[in-house]
């Protein structure tokens, strides 16, 4: 939270430590300064308030094992897993024969952000509504049998056009009765957006544009499906935007000679990890030279309509997008954040040209097509600079390649570069209080950055462990171009020197995490962190990612602790709270994936015959699932409190 004299935790902790003091003494945690560093006055601790803890759930403990925990007197529902049917007539799941024409009318693999509307429209509702969920990536080895076998060339274009429809979103009906949440059979609302079937718009400045034309498209205005959803977000007019993450992934080819290079090379195109390109010239780069520029952008959908046409918001830029937060500023104009999901790279926002208009719901179709994009400029005392990213302005000129506005979009990462943004440890998550119209931002872990490649918002040399900062804009204003900020935690183990973590000094040995991912400001204004380690949770914590309560504000803020922690190799995302926070969804992704080497007592890769954890079903010769899960309060209640 914002305090009104300008104190904030981390503050504090400055007070005692410098920042060259914190290099040289890596060992000292908050807990330390706080009971007093040599030759410093405790004048300057904390001001106390009598506040209570807002999270006054049982604690779960650091562990790692196959199951799903959460704290004691919560209930969770696994609400719906890979394969299970979304729309009418879809077959049953039957991993061991995966079909693309069964998986397009299922749910789809991976899922990650999910976003809650109620129904009816623009109603408050807390036991009925669609959620939209986003699913991400495949995890080959472990969806498909016998997968590091060899295979026929059909056999591989099957393989790729099952996995292009397990990409992409499912929108479900869901009702709660009887405190229980059901999924609405057949439900007019009911849709499967995929990879290889789902066509697109293109909106805003990049649309027919000479960069974006292909074979397929001559037009450039009309793209084939989406990729590598990982977060996103909501519009105050009732849309749902998917962020388009690592599109690297997914292309083939060699850039010799190609006209894009440039352009590509700054992306990571080709990084081969998906072989479509050798059934489907699209994802060929020598074969399809721009469809590369069709991906990487935000997608707005409509999900009230199932018959709407999802459109490809070119003005909010492209980039590796970790989820899109919205806000309406008290000016009506509409503030996307967005992070840039990979090391050094950069923090943007979107400010809308146009205001949106409450009670003229059809003029704010098309808000998020034009507007200016920004990126964020971190200073050592404590200021935010936000610079546009405007053609003609800051370098963004013809002689630097950018022949129009649309370039600048197209090429958001190198324009950044170029106007001297601030290089982040991986941006992630983002949301708003808003009661406080702070702004925390989540920085997963970069452990690619050196000493002298520090600076005071990426504080610490091979940051495996990430951390959280908080944005304060000058009266709530969030299209002013001056803001103030400050870190609220340096996760990691506390305990372990070489971490040089701080979290307030109640936090429990269970209460720490490393590598904060998704966040969520419930509506009683209370921030969730959701963790993601990868593969390097043994080193990371040694424990399972999961989902914690955070104190934002007052004499508790840096405070963590535990309540829910993900099956070995998962990982935790897209909290989301109905709007009475009596329910709260969650993705568990990827179980029995990541890291699955340094398991105690399983030890080698997780494949789909003998994986890590079988969660959520645990039946024999069934792979593990990825599913969205319903945690609601025994006894019913506010979760968390």
């Amino acid at each position: 939270m914002c305090d009104p004299k300008g104190r904030a935790f981390s503050d504090i902790l400055d007070v005692y430590l410098s920042r060259r003091s914190l290099l040289k003494a890596t060992w000292l945690t908050v807990g330390t300064a706080l009971l007093g560093a040599p030759g410093r006055s405790p004048r300057s601790a904390v001001p106390m308030r009598d506040i209570a803890d807002d999270f006054s759930f049982h604690e779960l403990r650091h562990g790692v094992d196959e199951s799903l925990h959460v704290s004691p007197g919560y209930e969770v529902q696994v609400l719906i897993r890979w394969g299970d049917p979304v729309l009418a007539g879809a077959a049953p799941f039957d991993p061991a024969h995966p079909e693309a024409e069964h998986q397009a009318r299922q749910f789809g693999y991976n899922n990650d952000f999910i976003a809650y509307f109620p129904l009816p429209k623009g109603s408050l509702n807390p036991r009925h509504g669609l959620l939209c969920v986003n699913h991400e990536f495949t995890s080959e080895e472990l969806m498909f049998p016998r997968w590091s076998t060899g295979a026929s060339a059909q056999a591989k274009r099957d393989r790729a056009n099952t996995e292009m429809a397990a990409h992409g979103a499912s929108i479900i009906e869901v009702r709660r009765v009887a405190e229980a949440w059901h999924i609405v059979a057949d439900s007019p609302y009911a849709r499967r957006i995929t990879a290889h079937e789902t066509g697109m718009r293109i909106g805003g400045p990049l649309a027919a544009h000479p960069r974006m034309k292909t074979q397929d498209d001559p037009s450039g205005t009309w793209v084939i499906g989406t990729i590598n959803d990982c977060a996103g977000g909501a519009t105050p007019w009732g849309t749902y935007l998917m962020a388009e993450e690592n599109f690297d992934q997914y292309f083939s080819g060699s850039l010799r000679g190609h006209p894009e290079a440039r352009n590509y090379t700054r992306y990571g195109v080709p990084k081969q990890s998906y072989l479509w390109g050798e059934s489907d010239p699209r994802w060929h780069i020598n074969r399809e030279p721009l469809e590369a520029n069709r991906f990487g952008w935000i997608v707005e959908v409509d999900p009230f309509r199932r018959d709407s046409v999802p459109v490809k918001r070119t003005a909010l830029g492209r980039f590796k997008h970790e989820g899109a937060k919205c806000v309406i500023n008290a000016d009506g104009c509409v503030v996307v954040y967005m992070g840039d999901d990979e090391a050094f790279e950069y923090l943007y926002r979107f400010v809308s040209r146009d205001r949106f208009e409450k009670s003229a719901p059809g003029s704010n179709q098309d808000l998020l097509d034009r507007g200016t994009l920004w990126v964020a400029r971190f200073s050592e005392d404590g200021a935010l600079q936000w610079l546009p990213l405007r053609w003609g302005e800051l370098g963004l000129t013809k002689e630097q390649g950018f022949e129009t506005q649309a370039d600048v979009l197209l090429e958001t990462r190198r324009a950044a570069d170029i106007v001297g943004a601030t290089p982040m440890d991986r941006p992630e998550g983002v949301d708003v209080n808003p009661r406080s119209h702070c702004v925390f931002l989540s920085l997963t872990n970069n452990s690619k950055r050196l000493v002298a490649q520090t600076d005071s918002a990426n504080p610490r040399a091979h940051n495996r462990w990430g951390h959280i900062i908080e944005l304060r804009p000058p009266g709530g204003d969030h299209a002013a171009q001056h803001y103030r900020w400050d870190i609220v935690v340096r996760c990691g183990d506390p305990a372990q020197y070489p971490t040089a973590a701080s979290w307030h000094p109640e936090t429990s040995r269970e209460g720490w995490f490393s590598c904060p991912d998704t966040l969520a400001v419930d509506h009683a204004g209370r921030l969730w962190i959701a963790t993601d380690q990868g593969a390097e949770w043994p080193a990371a914590s040694g424990t399972a990612d999961g989902l914690w309560g955070l104190c934002a504000e007052g004499s508790l803020r840096g405070k963590g602790k535990m309540f829910l922690r993900a099956p070995v190799g998962a990982e935790v995302c897209g909290p989301c709270f109905t709007p009475d926070d009596e329910t709260l969804f969650l993705s568990i992704q990827h179980p029995g994936a990541d890291g699955t080497e340094h398991y105690p007592g399983f030890a080698k890769t997780s494949t789909f015959e003998q994986p890590a954890t079988r969660w959520p079903d645990f039946m024999p010769g069934r792979p593990p699932r990825p599913a969205v899960v319903a945690i609601t309060r025994a006894g019913g209640g506010r979760i968390g409190v």
